[in-house]
């Protein structure tokens, strides 16, 4: 990408993010794949923004192919967010293990998330804003997407726990 352009974007550092996080509807194009079936497709994403970590896109369930997934028996508590259930990749051949999260009764301020799933851009073949392939978050736990647009540094490496 050229720096011209580079330049006209926005630089958003995580660390003006709030805690607890906001939410903000996004219509950029974000297109999820993997083994070149598109998982996800949507201009209708919710995106979330916390202190120290990259944003997560949460897709409406109608933009993704939900016929691929089948329930996990994982289950996480966001101490913001409420109970979350895990995804796994089942519909393509070879099952990938938790390639999602919702919440599908989230607490009171995040009841927009209801409906909504995000992905972990380490655990598909790509993930993409407008074009932009995302790279992952660090650290394996957190589903951040890492665009060009934000700056860390970002929790989720070792040594970062407690942030």
């Amino acid at each position: 990408m050229s720096q011209d352009r580079r330049r006209q974007k926005p630089v958003e550092s995580v660390w003006d993010y709030p805690r607890p996080p906001s939410m903000a509807p996004d219509v950029r194009r974000v297109v999820v794949r993997h083994e070149d079936v598109v998982l996800a497709d949507s201009r209708r994403c919710i995106r979330v923004l916390e202190t120290s970590h990259p944003p997560v896109f949460y897709v409406p369930c109608g933009d993704v192919r939900m016929d691929l997934l089948a329930r996990s028996a994982r289950s996480t508590h966001c101490e913001w967010k409420g109970l979350a259930s895990y995804w796994t990749l089942a519909g393509l051949g070879r099952a990938v293990e938790d390639v999602a999260w919702s919440y599908e009764q989230p607490e009171a301020p995040y009841a927009e998330l209801a409906g909504h799933m995000a992905f972990y851009p380490g655990r598909v073949d790509s993930c993409t804003v407008d074009g932009e392939r995302v790279a992952p978050q660090p650290g394996g736990f957190y589903g951040g997407w890492i665009t060009e647009e934000i700056t860390g540094p970002f929790e989720g490496p070792p040594g970062s726990a407690g942030w």
